[in-house]
């Protein structure tokens, strides 16, 4: 007889886990103990659960690499215990987490199912209750003893999407994520529908978590009349390794001498460029246009369709792998954790 589904659901802040205090009307802090008054649903289910909460719980907003490091580790340490991982997250950063996530644990077998709310668990119309409960359900959710989803996935207002192709798109609407370049893994109605053929296929290798990760990286978002000075400032920052280039379209960008030179002297410098647009959809193609035609010539990097989040994170994670510039621009155009387009 199979053993019971283990699920362990990771608080690390945010707005699904606060409930207000029935007395004084203050929002506190969501706890394994009241959980079950919020949703006792969760006794409907044949799962064991278990909860760790992250002390002190962080705002989203204040989310940090070394945050992302702390996570990776109670996944580490809880890897052979439990069948499926829910994180309780802030919305506003919760596509970097999900991506950075994605790249740290490599040969992941097991779900690990990111989810949050635009308003509290406690409010009467929150939304938080109808996302925790389908997390649950997916981060369970196996076939012939296999998870179906093992992968780190987003899941909100019923759609559950690939971690690193997600952006945070409206503060307002219950459907804050949009994955502009990759369909959704699965959908929630009546029932769960699942497309197995976009979801990541398991290697059943062992998992390798990566804690070492290199923030000395920058964005470069363009826009018409960006200043000299600011494009020199940034790309001659004290420590900088690599920069993301937010360009226009399909990887433009302004053909004039000044920032040619600058981008090309980074270059020579050793900063790896990045070239990722700026739309939420669509793909970078240097040469299609002349004005991303030079960018190539300089050595400028495509990016494809791979989201900022994205980038940011692959960018830390090879950086914090050590791996020569050459490696890093190699590994920035292969797709890794199903992540880009190529």
């Amino acid at each position: 007889m199979r053993e019971q589904t283990s699920i362990l659901i990771i608080y690390t802040g945010g707005t699904i886990g606060m409930v207000q205090d029935p007395k004084s009307g203050v929002l506190k802090p969501l706890t394994f103990k009241n959980l079950y008054r919020y949703l006792p649903v969760l006794e409907n289910f044949d799962y064991q659960f278990d909860f760790y909460t992250f002390r002190p719980l962080l705002d989203s907003s204040n989310m940090s690499p070394s945050f992302w490091i702390e996570l990776a580790k109670v996944i580490e340490e809880n890897y052979e215990s439990f069948d499926g991982f829910v994180v309780l997250h802030g919305s506003d950063t919760m596509a970097y987490t999900a991506s950075a996530l994605s790249f740290m644990l490599e040969n992941l077998n097991k779900p690990v199912i990111f989810t949050g709310s635009q308003l509290p668990l406690g409010m009467v119309r929150t939304d938080g209750r109808e996302n925790f409960i389908n997390s649950i359900e997916i981060a369970a959710a196996s076939e012939q003893e296999t998870p179906v989803v093992p992968e780190v996935a987003i899941c909100f207002e019923n759609k559950l999407y690939r971690g690193n192709r997600t952006t945070k798109f409206n503060a307002e609407h219950f459907g804050a994520f949009v994955s502009g370049n990759y369909p959704v893994l699965a959908e929630v109605g009546v029932y769960i529908r699942y497309y197995g053929d976009l979801i990541l296929k398991p290697n059943f290798k062992k998992l390798k978590v990566h804690k070492e990760l290199d923030e000395n990286i920058a964005i470069l978002k363009l826009f018409p009349g960006i200043n000299q000075n600011i494009v020199r400032n940034t790309l001659t920052t004290p420590g900088l390794k690599a920069v993301i280039l937010e360009t226009f379209g399909a990887g433009n960008a302004p053909t004039v001498a000044w920032f040619l030179d600058l981008l090309k002297e980074a270059v020579e410098n050793g900063i790896v460029l990045f070239n990722v647009t700026q739309c939420k959809g669509g793909s970078v193609d240097i040469g299609k246009y002349e004005t991303s035609a030079e960018l190539g010539k300089i050595g400028v990097i495509g990016g494809t369709d791979i989201t900022t989040e994205s980038a940011v994170t692959k960018l830390m994670y090879l950086l914090g792998c050590g791996f020569p510039k050459k490696e890093v621009e190699r590994l920035l155009q292969v797709s890794l954790r199903g992540e880009m387009t190529v």
